[in-house]
Protein backbone atom coordinates (compact mmCIF):
# COMPACT_ATOMS: atom_id res chain seq x y z
CA UNK A 1 0.00 0.00 0.00
CA UNK A 2 3.10 2.47 0.18
CA UNK A 3 4.42 4.07 2.86
CA UNK A 4 3.61 7.34 5.04
CA UNK A 5 5.55 10.03 4.42
CA UNK A 6 6.19 12.84 7.39
CA UNK A 7 6.37 16.74 5.89
CA UNK A 8 9.85 18.06 6.47
CA UNK A 9 8.14 21.62 6.52
CA UNK A 10 4.49 23.00 7.70
CA UNK A 11 3.27 26.45 7.16
CA UNK A 12 0.48 27.46 8.77
CA UNK A 13 0.34 31.72 7.89
CA UNK A 14 -2.95 31.53 6.43
CA UNK A 15 -6.15 32.10 8.27
CA UNK A 16 -8.05 30.37 5.47
CA UNK A 17 -7.99 27.51 2.97
CA UNK A 18 -5.53 27.68 0.37
CA UNK A 19 -7.37 27.50 -3.13
CA UNK A 20 -3.91 27.51 -5.49
CA UNK A 21 0.03 27.03 -5.58
CA UNK A 22 1.65 28.43 -8.25
CA UNK A 23 5.10 28.13 -9.09
CA UNK A 24 7.55 30.93 -10.32
CA UNK A 25 9.09 29.89 -13.97
CA UNK A 26 12.83 30.24 -12.14
CA UNK A 27 11.24 28.09 -9.28
CA UNK A 28 12.79 30.40 -6.44
CA UNK A 29 9.56 31.37 -5.51
CA UNK A 30 5.62 30.05 -4.85
CA UNK A 31 2.65 31.63 -4.56
CA UNK A 32 -0.34 30.78 -2.56
CA UNK A 33 -4.03 32.17 -2.92
CA UNK A 34 -6.32 31.91 0.24
CA UNK A 35 -9.73 31.99 1.24
CA UNK A 36 -8.61 34.51 3.84
CA UNK A 37 -8.28 37.15 0.92
CA UNK A 38 -4.66 37.32 1.29
CA UNK A 39 -1.84 35.58 -0.83
CA UNK A 40 1.38 34.81 0.81
CA UNK A 41 4.89 34.24 -1.71
CA UNK A 42 7.34 31.82 -0.53
CA UNK A 43 10.99 31.11 -1.28
CA UNK A 44 11.62 27.54 -2.60
CA UNK A 45 15.34 27.94 -0.83
CA UNK A 46 13.91 27.83 2.86
CA UNK A 47 10.33 27.67 2.61
CA UNK A 48 9.48 30.65 4.66
CA UNK A 49 7.29 33.48 3.60
CA UNK A 50 9.00 36.17 1.82
CA UNK A 51 5.58 38.56 1.07
CA UNK A 52 2.31 38.66 2.34
CA UNK A 53 -0.30 40.56 0.08
CA UNK A 54 -3.47 42.29 1.29
CA UNK A 55 -6.06 44.35 -0.89
CA UNK A 56 -8.64 42.15 -2.11
CA UNK A 57 -11.98 42.51 -0.11
CA UNK A 58 -12.82 38.62 -0.99
CA UNK A 59 -11.49 35.20 -0.94
CA UNK A 60 -8.87 34.10 -4.11
CA UNK A 61 -9.70 31.94 -6.65
CA UNK A 62 -6.47 31.64 -8.38
CA UNK A 63 -2.90 32.58 -8.24
CA UNK A 64 -0.52 32.70 -10.95
CA UNK A 65 3.07 33.97 -10.48
CA UNK A 66 5.97 35.31 -12.80
CA UNK A 67 9.66 36.01 -12.13
CA UNK A 68 8.69 39.60 -11.11
CA UNK A 69 5.48 39.87 -10.63
CA UNK A 70 2.46 38.37 -8.94
CA UNK A 71 -1.60 37.72 -10.19
CA UNK A 72 -4.28 36.87 -7.73
CA UNK A 73 -8.26 36.63 -8.63
CA UNK A 74 -10.89 36.83 -6.43
CA UNK A 75 -14.56 36.46 -5.50
CA UNK A 76 -14.80 40.61 -5.03
CA UNK A 77 -14.62 40.45 -8.83
CA UNK A 78 -11.15 41.70 -9.60
CA UNK A 79 -7.63 41.07 -11.11
CA UNK A 80 -4.66 42.64 -8.46
CA UNK A 81 -0.76 42.69 -10.03
CA UNK A 82 1.67 42.65 -7.22
CA UNK A 83 5.16 43.65 -6.90
CA UNK A 84 7.17 40.03 -5.22
CA UNK A 85 10.09 42.24 -4.03
CA UNK A 86 7.96 44.72 -2.08
CA UNK A 87 4.41 43.61 -2.00
CA UNK A 88 3.57 46.48 -3.44
CA UNK A 89 0.07 46.31 -5.38
CA UNK A 90 0.79 47.34 -8.69
CA UNK A 91 -2.60 47.21 -10.62
CA UNK A 92 -6.17 46.90 -10.35
CA UNK A 93 -8.17 45.38 -12.96
CA UNK A 94 -11.96 46.20 -12.74
CA UNK A 95 -15.09 45.27 -14.97
CA UNK A 96 -16.28 41.60 -14.02
CA UNK A 97 -19.64 41.73 -12.61
CA UNK A 98 -19.10 38.62 -10.60
CA UNK A 99 -16.32 35.85 -8.82
CA UNK A 100 -13.28 36.18 -10.87
CA UNK A 101 -12.50 32.28 -11.10
CA UNK A 102 -9.19 32.22 -13.02
CA UNK A 103 -6.94 33.93 -14.73
CA UNK A 104 -3.66 33.14 -17.72
CA UNK A 105 -0.68 35.13 -18.47
CA UNK A 106 0.50 35.16 -21.86
CA UNK A 107 3.01 37.52 -23.59
CA UNK A 108 1.57 40.96 -22.64
CA UNK A 109 -1.80 40.11 -22.48
CA UNK A 110 -3.53 39.27 -19.07
CA UNK A 111 -7.21 36.90 -19.68
CA UNK A 112 -9.90 36.14 -16.78
CA UNK A 113 -13.22 34.13 -16.40
CA UNK A 114 -15.71 34.88 -14.54
CA UNK A 115 -19.05 33.72 -12.80
CA UNK A 116 -20.51 36.62 -14.97
CA UNK A 117 -20.09 34.21 -18.15
CA UNK A 118 -17.82 36.23 -19.61
CA UNK A 119 -13.89 35.82 -20.54
CA UNK A 120 -11.74 39.26 -20.90
CA UNK A 121 -8.27 40.57 -22.14
CA UNK A 122 -6.20 42.99 -20.35
CA UNK A 123 -3.32 44.40 -21.00
CA UNK A 124 -0.64 43.71 -17.96
CA UNK A 125 1.11 46.66 -18.19
CA UNK A 126 -1.82 49.81 -18.62
CA UNK A 127 -5.00 48.22 -16.33
CA UNK A 128 -6.35 48.37 -19.50
CA UNK A 129 -9.42 45.99 -20.96
CA UNK A 130 -8.19 45.29 -24.41
CA UNK A 131 -10.99 42.50 -24.89
CA UNK A 132 -14.20 41.25 -23.98
CA UNK A 133 -15.57 37.76 -24.91
CA UNK A 134 -19.44 37.11 -24.70
CA UNK A 135 -21.34 34.26 -26.14
CA UNK A 136 -21.12 31.39 -23.21
CA UNK A 137 -24.40 30.88 -21.32
CA UNK A 138 -22.87 30.30 -17.87
CA UNK A 139 -19.84 30.89 -16.08
CA UNK A 140 -16.43 30.42 -17.50
CA UNK A 141 -14.24 28.06 -15.48
CA UNK A 142 -11.24 27.03 -17.43
CA UNK A 143 -8.86 28.73 -20.23
CA UNK A 144 -6.33 28.04 -22.19
CA UNK A 145 -4.00 30.30 -24.89
CA UNK A 146 -2.73 29.62 -28.59
CA UNK A 147 -1.09 31.36 -31.13
CA UNK A 148 -2.48 30.16 -34.95
CA UNK A 149 1.34 30.54 -36.06
CA UNK A 150 2.11 27.49 -33.70
CA UNK A 151 -1.08 25.43 -35.47
CA UNK A 152 -1.96 26.86 -39.22
CA UNK A 153 0.16 26.74 -41.93
CA UNK A 154 -0.10 29.89 -44.13
CA UNK A 155 -2.88 28.27 -47.07
CA UNK A 156 -4.64 27.04 -44.09
CA UNK A 157 -5.15 31.39 -42.64
CA UNK A 158 -8.14 32.62 -44.03
CA UNK A 159 -9.24 34.84 -41.25
CA UNK A 160 -10.13 39.20 -41.53
CA UNK A 161 -7.13 40.82 -42.02
CA UNK A 162 -7.19 42.58 -38.55
CA UNK A 163 -6.68 38.82 -36.68
CA UNK A 164 -3.78 38.81 -39.34
CA UNK A 165 -2.28 41.30 -37.34
CA UNK A 166 -2.66 39.25 -33.81
CA UNK A 167 -2.83 35.89 -34.07
CA UNK A 168 -3.51 34.73 -30.59
CA UNK A 169 -6.64 32.83 -29.41
CA UNK A 170 -7.80 32.25 -26.39
CA UNK A 171 -9.96 28.68 -25.52
CA UNK A 172 -12.69 29.06 -22.80
CA UNK A 173 -14.54 25.65 -21.34
CA UNK A 174 -17.99 26.71 -19.25
CA UNK A 175 -21.00 24.94 -17.57
CA UNK A 176 -22.49 25.23 -20.04
CA UNK A 177 -20.96 22.53 -21.40
CA UNK A 178 -19.15 23.67 -24.28
CA UNK A 179 -15.78 24.70 -24.93
CA UNK A 180 -15.17 27.64 -27.13
CA UNK A 181 -12.17 29.42 -29.49
CA UNK A 182 -12.21 33.26 -29.86
CA UNK A 183 -10.11 35.41 -31.54
CA UNK A 184 -8.31 37.54 -29.15
CA UNK A 185 -7.54 40.87 -31.62
CA UNK A 186 -11.70 41.19 -32.26
CA UNK A 187 -13.15 39.53 -29.72
CA UNK A 188 -14.92 37.09 -32.30
CA UNK A 189 -16.07 33.52 -31.71
CA UNK A 190 -13.32 30.98 -33.92
CA UNK A 191 -15.00 27.57 -32.75
CA UNK A 192 -17.51 26.41 -30.33
CA UNK A 193 -16.80 22.92 -29.68
CA UNK A 194 -19.77 20.79 -29.20
CA UNK A 195 -20.03 17.26 -28.09
CA UNK A 196 -19.96 17.45 -23.67
CA UNK A 197 -23.33 16.72 -21.83
CA UNK A 198 -21.97 18.89 -18.48
CA UNK A 199 -19.60 21.12 -17.15
CA UNK A 200 -15.97 21.89 -18.46
CA UNK A 201 -13.69 21.67 -15.51
CA UNK A 202 -10.30 21.46 -17.28
CA UNK A 203 -8.60 22.20 -20.43
CA UNK A 204 -5.17 21.10 -21.89
CA UNK A 205 -3.64 22.03 -24.98
CA UNK A 206 -1.15 20.74 -27.09
CA UNK A 207 -0.91 23.03 -29.87
CA UNK A 208 1.92 21.46 -32.06
CA UNK A 209 -0.43 18.31 -32.52
CA UNK A 210 -3.55 20.52 -33.07
CA UNK A 211 -4.67 18.95 -30.31
CA UNK A 212 -7.12 20.35 -27.45
CA UNK A 213 -8.47 18.03 -24.68
CA UNK A 214 -11.42 18.68 -22.11
CA UNK A 215 -12.69 16.82 -19.03
CA UNK A 216 -16.33 17.44 -17.93
CA UNK A 217 -18.78 16.63 -15.25
CA UNK A 218 -20.53 13.93 -18.09
CA UNK A 219 -17.56 11.98 -16.81
CA UNK A 220 -15.81 12.20 -20.27
CA UNK A 221 -12.46 13.53 -21.84
CA UNK A 222 -12.76 14.74 -25.20
CA UNK A 223 -9.89 15.49 -27.80
CA UNK A 224 -10.71 18.08 -30.37
CA UNK A 225 -8.95 19.41 -33.65
CA UNK A 226 -8.56 22.98 -32.86
CA UNK A 227 -8.37 23.99 -36.36
CA UNK A 228 -11.11 22.38 -37.50
CA UNK A 229 -13.17 21.87 -34.45
CA UNK A 230 -13.46 18.35 -35.32
CA UNK A 231 -14.18 16.10 -32.21
CA UNK A 232 -11.03 13.43 -32.85
CA UNK A 233 -12.10 10.98 -29.56
CA UNK A 234 -14.13 10.08 -26.33
CA UNK A 235 -12.86 8.35 -23.59
CA UNK A 236 -15.49 7.13 -21.36
CA UNK A 237 -13.93 4.88 -18.95
CA UNK A 238 -14.65 7.26 -15.50
CA UNK A 239 -17.75 7.17 -13.47
CA UNK A 240 -17.57 10.51 -12.22
CA UNK A 241 -16.66 14.24 -13.44
CA UNK A 242 -13.19 14.60 -14.73
CA UNK A 243 -12.04 17.46 -12.88
CA UNK A 244 -8.01 17.70 -14.01
CA UNK A 245 -5.92 16.56 -16.73
CA UNK A 246 -1.52 16.32 -17.23
CA UNK A 247 -0.55 15.26 -20.50
CA UNK A 248 3.15 14.17 -20.71
CA UNK A 249 4.95 12.35 -23.52
CA UNK A 250 1.46 11.42 -25.49
CA UNK A 251 0.05 10.27 -22.71
CA UNK A 252 -2.59 11.78 -20.99
CA UNK A 253 -3.66 11.21 -17.32
CA UNK A 254 -7.47 12.58 -16.02
CA UNK A 255 -8.11 12.50 -12.38
CA UNK A 256 -11.67 11.98 -11.58
CA UNK A 257 -14.60 12.06 -9.23
CA UNK A 258 -14.76 8.23 -8.82
CA UNK A 259 -11.40 8.05 -6.98
CA UNK A 260 -9.27 6.80 -9.69
CA UNK A 261 -6.67 8.37 -12.26
CA UNK A 262 -6.57 6.99 -15.65
CA UNK A 263 -4.07 7.09 -17.71
CA UNK A 264 -4.80 7.00 -21.94
CA UNK A 265 -2.49 6.47 -25.11
CA UNK A 266 -3.44 9.88 -26.93
CA UNK A 267 -2.64 8.57 -30.30
CA UNK A 268 -5.23 5.34 -30.08
CA UNK A 269 -7.56 6.37 -27.03
CA UNK A 270 -6.34 3.39 -25.15
CA UNK A 271 -6.93 3.33 -21.58
CA UNK A 272 -2.89 1.61 -20.72
CA UNK A 273 -3.68 2.40 -16.58
CA UNK A 274 -5.38 3.30 -13.60
CA UNK A 275 -4.15 4.53 -10.21
CA UNK A 276 -6.56 3.43 -7.40
CA UNK A 277 -5.69 3.52 -3.63
CA UNK A 278 -7.80 6.80 -3.20
CA UNK A 279 -10.97 7.27 -0.84
CA UNK A 280 -12.27 10.70 -2.24
CA UNK A 281 -12.03 12.44 -5.40
CA UNK A 282 -8.68 13.56 -7.28
CA UNK A 283 -8.66 17.51 -7.15
CA UNK A 284 -5.53 17.43 -8.76
CA UNK A 285 -2.31 16.01 -10.41
CA UNK A 286 1.27 16.18 -11.37
CA UNK A 287 3.97 14.28 -13.22
CA UNK A 288 7.39 14.23 -12.87
CA UNK A 289 10.21 11.68 -13.48
CA UNK A 290 7.97 9.00 -14.18
CA UNK A 291 6.27 9.35 -11.26
CA UNK A 292 2.64 10.60 -10.75
CA UNK A 293 2.20 12.73 -7.72
CA UNK A 294 -2.35 12.93 -6.86
CA UNK A 295 -4.02 14.97 -4.05
CA UNK A 296 -7.16 14.10 -2.97
CA UNK A 297 -10.49 15.01 -1.38
CA UNK A 298 -9.48 12.37 1.83
CA UNK A 299 -6.38 14.63 2.36
CA UNK A 300 -3.80 12.90 0.87
CA UNK A 301 -1.28 13.04 -1.44
CA UNK A 302 0.39 9.58 -3.58
CA UNK A 303 2.86 8.54 -5.42
CA UNK A 304 2.34 5.95 -8.15
CA UNK A 305 4.97 4.71 -10.33
CA UNK A 306 3.11 5.95 -13.99
CA UNK A 307 4.01 2.78 -15.66
CA UNK A 308 3.38 -0.12 -13.67
CA UNK A 309 0.19 1.92 -11.46
CA UNK A 310 1.83 1.06 -7.69
CA UNK A 311 1.10 3.34 -5.10
CA UNK A 312 4.69 4.02 -4.12
CA UNK A 313 4.13 6.58 -0.79
CA UNK A 314 1.14 8.14 0.95
CA UNK A 315 1.75 11.70 2.19
CA UNK A 316 -0.30 11.95 5.63
CA UNK A 317 -0.79 15.46 7.72
CA UNK A 318 -3.63 17.37 5.83
CA UNK A 319 -7.03 17.52 7.39
CA UNK A 320 -9.03 18.32 4.05
CA UNK A 321 -8.82 18.21 0.32
CA UNK A 322 -5.50 19.07 -1.29
CA UNK A 323 -6.45 21.60 -4.08
CA UNK A 324 -3.06 22.12 -5.64
CA UNK A 325 0.65 20.35 -6.11
CA UNK A 326 3.71 21.79 -6.84
CA UNK A 327 7.16 19.98 -7.40
CA UNK A 328 10.59 21.59 -7.33
CA UNK A 329 14.10 20.34 -6.73
CA UNK A 330 12.83 16.94 -5.13
CA UNK A 331 10.65 18.87 -2.62
CA UNK A 332 6.50 18.11 -3.28
CA UNK A 333 4.46 21.37 -2.23
CA UNK A 334 1.09 20.56 -1.32
CA UNK A 335 -1.90 22.90 -0.79
CA UNK A 336 -4.97 22.69 1.27
CA UNK A 337 -8.21 23.84 2.08
CA UNK A 338 -7.39 22.77 5.55
CA UNK A 339 -4.87 26.47 5.36
CA UNK A 340 -1.20 25.06 5.30
CA UNK A 341 0.71 24.43 3.03
CA UNK A 342 3.31 21.31 3.30
CA UNK A 343 6.75 20.85 1.96
CA UNK A 344 7.61 16.80 1.42
CA UNK A 345 10.65 15.12 0.54
CA UNK A 346 10.59 13.11 -2.60
CA UNK A 347 14.38 12.22 -2.98
CA UNK A 348 13.90 7.99 -1.81
CA UNK A 349 11.15 7.82 -4.37
CA UNK A 350 12.78 9.93 -7.52
CA UNK A 351 16.06 7.39 -6.68
CA UNK A 352 14.47 4.54 -6.62
CA UNK A 353 12.46 4.73 -10.17
CA UNK A 354 16.05 5.93 -11.67
CA UNK A 355 17.04 3.21 -10.50
CA UNK A 356 14.16 1.02 -11.44
CA UNK A 357 14.31 2.56 -14.76
CA UNK A 358 17.74 2.20 -15.43
CA UNK A 359 16.66 -1.22 -14.79
CA UNK A 360 13.93 -1.38 -17.43
CA UNK A 361 16.29 -0.11 -20.28
CA UNK A 362 19.21 -2.42 -19.41
CA UNK A 363 16.42 -5.21 -19.95
CA UNK A 364 14.82 -3.82 -23.14
CA UNK A 365 18.26 -3.38 -24.67
CA UNK A 366 19.42 -6.72 -24.42
CA UNK A 367 15.75 -7.80 -25.51
CA UNK A 368 16.30 -5.34 -28.81
CA UNK A 369 18.55 -7.62 -30.55
CA UNK A 370 16.32 -10.35 -30.76
CA UNK A 371 15.27 -11.10 -34.42
CA UNK A 372 12.27 -8.54 -35.75
CA UNK A 373 9.86 -11.48 -35.86
CA UNK A 374 10.37 -12.73 -32.06
CA UNK A 375 9.50 -8.80 -31.11
CA UNK A 376 6.38 -9.11 -33.65
CA UNK A 377 5.25 -12.33 -31.60
CA UNK A 378 6.20 -11.25 -28.44
CA UNK A 379 4.13 -7.47 -28.56
CA UNK A 380 0.88 -9.50 -30.34
CA UNK A 381 1.35 -11.89 -27.22
CA UNK A 382 1.82 -9.08 -24.83
CA UNK A 383 -1.55 -7.37 -26.29
CA UNK A 384 -3.47 -10.64 -26.25
CA UNK A 385 -2.84 -10.84 -22.56
CA UNK A 386 -3.51 -6.76 -21.38
CA UNK A 387 -7.04 -7.80 -23.41
CA UNK A 388 -7.96 -10.47 -21.32
CA UNK A 389 -6.57 -8.71 -18.20
CA UNK A 390 -8.69 -6.19 -19.17
CA UNK A 391 -12.33 -8.28 -19.96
Amino acid sequence: MGNSGSAVKVCTDHQGGINWLSLSPDGQRLLTGSEDGTARLWSTADSQCHGHFQGHESYITFCHLENEAAFTCSADHTIRKWDVVTGQCLAIYRGHTSIVNRILVAKDYLFSGSYDRTARCWSVDKEKQIQEFRGHRNCVLTLAHYSSRDVLEEEEEEEEEEEKVSRDLLVTGSTDCTVKVWWVSSGRCYQTLLGHTGAVLCLILDAPNRELFSGSTDYTIRTWNIVTGEQLKVFKEHQGSVICLELVNRHLYSGSADRTVKCWFVDTGERIQTYKAHKHSVSTLKYHAGILFTGSGDACARAFNSRSGVLQKIFRGHKFIINCIQIHNELLYTASHDGTLRVWDIRGICKRNKRRFKKERSVQGRSSQKGSLSRLFNNKVGCMVQQENRE
